[in-house]
């Protein structure tokens, strides 16, 4: 009782940080006249806020520092409230939409997924397509990191939230000795090349509410657009080459982009191994996939394969998920090639999702050490990545990481299958939505959206979201026996 009384007191806390992002929203709607959207986030804001100061009000007594056990209590209820509070705005605007439709979308938001039940996106009001791409925003660097920095303020120790979000191998490599000071430094990093990709969009011929929201959801690697035929509504090679830069970089480590920023080098990326990995992967896949869309003769020309390839490859190779064509109509080939990158493309500590481009070099090294043993038993063969050694303890980790991966994908996918839902696009909305990557295939193409499924169907592609985004160890630990004995 008293584990759940400290954690809903520092979840009443986040809720009144989180009350704060409708600020936004709301001097869109003053700036637009828009007084029906101003009363409707006027009352988000307020029910979120009202509900959250109750909370810490009624549970203030219990305030304390968190173990590692209320970080990962509080992290999953974290990620299942923040949607259900931020549906609030759009419950009250669009007519119709039911509360699943509604928390799909905003877990989407937040999770930095991009995919979309929405239809008639050019004519949402700018205050509504603003507070979607801002959960892209906030989401991207994650909303416990802010919250890592604000929390020692309110006398609620960080590093234990930090620790629960951040399940990955090198979540204790800290870059600075206190853990608020590394995530301020973290969001300075993110906010400063959300300035620039909203200079840089603009000047390539956006307007500012596009420029604006676009921009949150490439450094979110969310996905969003304001328009339905996503980034392929502007038909324009510039805005489409701005996007791939930063795509690019948000798939990198942020930690990386600090240390770079504070030692004035871009030699420091030449040392990051998951970044040059990351680009090699990515470009040679453009590459390969456009020679291949110009052999099927899908293009007519070599320089048109390679823009449309480029673009729509790194978009779900990233995990973001805009679409300049619908590749859906591409030979399956190109398309599955592209999801599988979403797998393993994005790097720790960036903005992407799925298993993360650090998993995946543990993994190939470790298979290179089993074929050492083979031939040599007795030999020592510690592992290295970027010329550092990486303990034994952390690869059995990244083994169980890949093991309960894949289990997530065949359970959630054979779920989607069991509701009728043809093969293709049960497997194909599953790794998207458990990547963060939008747009799947078939009937959840980029040309559809996931508003054709059923409630159930969409139900299971919101878990996927919610599993993909705290990277599973983070949310099936909850249930498991062991965590709940003393």
């Amino acid at each position: 009782m008293q584990r759940a009384l400290t954690v809903i007191h520092a979840l009443g806390l986040m809720l009144v940080v989180f009350s704060a992002a409708y600020v936004m929203p709301l001097v869109t709607a003053f700036i637009c006249a828009d007084d029906a959207m101003l009363l409707d986030f006027l009352l988000a804001m307020v029910w979120t806020l009202s509900i959250g100061f109750l909370m810490w009000l009624l549970t203030r007594r219990h305030k304390g520092e968190l173990s590692i056990r209320h970080g990962y209590l509080l992290v999953a209820a974290m990620w299942t409230a923040m949607p259900a509070f931020a549906t609030i705005p759009l419950l009250l605007t669009i007519p119709g939409l039911s509360f699943t439709d509604a928390y799909f979308e905003t877990m989407s938001g937040l999770t930095t997924t991009g995919a979309t039940v929405l239809t008639g996106l050019d004519k949402l009001p700018p205050a509504i397509n603003i507070w979607r791409h801002e959960l892209n925003w906030v989401g991207g660097m994650g909303i416990i990191v802010l919250a890592v920095a604000i929390l020692p303020l309110l006398g609620i120790g960080g590093r234990q939230l930090f620790k629960a979000e951040t399940p990955g191998p090198m979540k204790d490599s800290a870059l600075t000795p206190r853990i608020a000071e590394t995530a301020r430094n973290l969001w300075l990093v993110y906010l400063g090349i959300t300035l620039a990709c909203i200079a840089s969009l603009k000047l390539a011929g956006m307007n500012w509410l596009d420029a604006v929201c676009h921009a949150f959801a490439a450094m979110g690697l969310g996905g969003f657009s304001t328009h339905d035929a996503s980034v392929g509504y502007f038909n324009s090679p510039a805005i489409e080459f701005v996007l791939i830069v930063f795509m690019l970089l948000a798939a990198m480590n942020f930690a990386t982009h600090f240390l770079a920023w504070r030692e004035k080098s871009l030699k420091i990326y030449l040392h990051d191994t998951e970044a040059i990995a990351t680009i090699a992967l990515v470009l040679a896949s453009c590459l390969g996939i456009a020679v291949f869309l110009w052999w099927q003769g899908v293009y007519p020309s070599f320089g048109t394969a390679l823009r449309h390839a480029s673009f729509n490859l790194v978009s779900i190779a990233t995990d973001c998920g805009f679409a300049s064509v619908d590749f859906n109509r591409w030979p399956i080939f190109a398309p599955m090639w592209m999801l599988f990158l979403s797998c393993i493309t994005a790097s720790s500590g960036s903005t992407g999702g799925g298993i993360k481009m650090i998993r995946t070099l543990i993994l190939f090294k470790q298979a290179g050490r089993e074929f050492v043993k083979l031939l040599h038993p007795a030999a020592v063969n510690p592992m290295k990545v970027g010329g550092q050694v990486i303990p034994n303890s952390v690869v059995f980790a990244v083994l169980g990481f890949i093991f309960l991966y894949f289990m997530s994908v065949a359970t959630l996918t054979f779920a989607l299958l069991i509701s009728g839902l043809d093969f293709i696009s049960s497997f194909s909305a599953i790794i998207a939505c458990i990547n963060n990557a939008g747009p799947g295939l078939g009937v959840v193409g980029p040309a559809s959206n996931f508003g054709v499924l059923t409630d159930f169907q969409t139900w299971v592609c919101t878990l996927a979201m919610l599993v993909g985004r705290l990277e599973i160890f983070t949310l099936l630990i909850l249930f498991t026996p062991h965590f709940w004995r003393r």
